[in-house]
C-alpha cells in the first residue's frame, strides 16, 4: 500500500521539539515544472521561542521574522550571508514565534544546498505549505526509530551562548 498523506496544520500547530523530531522519515516534496520531486527528510533543527537566543525571533517581531509569528504550517524562508536561501517551516501556536530549519534530505546535506537543488526561493516565504504553494511535506508512513535518531547541538550559533548548547538538531545516523 503506497501511503501519502500531505502533513496538515494540525501537524505543526504541536511543540517545536516533537515536530522537528517527527518530521525525520517524512518527505519533503517540490513540484518543478509540473513533476514533484520528493525526498526523504534526513535533519532539522529547532528554533523555539522568545527566550531562544539563537532564534531570529528572540529579539521580537520583524519584518524578515514575521512568518514565524503567524500560523502554523507555513513557511519561513530567508537569505543568509547573501547567497542561501534557508527552508523552514512555523510550528506551535499563533503569536509564539517557533519553526524547524530543514537542514537535510536524503542525498543532500546542508540546508543551502537543499534549497538551491529544489528551486526554493523567497518567494515560498509566508505560504502555507501544501499543493497550491508547491511545496509540502508529506507522511509516506516511514517509521523512523528512536536508535536512529542522533541529536546534537545546532549550527552556526555559537553567539546564542548557552542557547547554542541545547540538542535542538536532529538527524538520522
Amino acid at each position: 500500500m503506497n501511503i501519502r498523506k500531505i502533513l496538515s496544520q494540525n501537524f505543526f500547530e504541536r511543540d517545536t521539539l516533537t515536530v522537528a523530531r517527527e518530521l525525520l522519515g517524512k518527505y519533503l516534496v517540490k513540484k518543478i515544472r509540473g513533476n514533484e520531486i520528493a525526498m526523504m527528510i534526513t535533519e532539522v533543527e529547532a528554533y523555539d521561542g522568545f527566550e531562544d537566543k539563537a532564534s531570529h525571533a528572540h529579539k521580537g517581531e520583524t519584518a524578515r521574522n514575521k512568518p514565524m509569528f503567524g500560523k502554523a504550517g507555513v513557511w519561513y524562508v530567508y537569505l543568509v550571508y547573501g547567497m542561501h536561501e534557508m527552508l523552514n517551516i512555523v510550528t506551535g501556536r499563533k503569536g509564539y514565534p517557533a519553526a524547524v530549519l530543514i537542514r537535510g534530505v536524503e542525498g543532500i546535506a546542508g540546508p543551502g544546498r537543499l534549497t538551491k537543488f529544489l528551486k526554493i526561493t523567497r518567494a515560498q516565504n509566508n505560504t502555507l505549505a501544501g499543493r497550491k504553494s508547491g511545496l509540502w511535506i508529506e507522511d509516506r508512513g516511514v517509521v523512523i526509530n528512536n536508535k536512529r535518531i542522533k541529536k546534537t547541538s545546532r549550527i552556526g550559533v555559537l553567539y546564542a551562548g548557552v542557547w547554542a548548547k541545547k540538542k535542538y538538531r536532529f538527524l538520522l545516523k
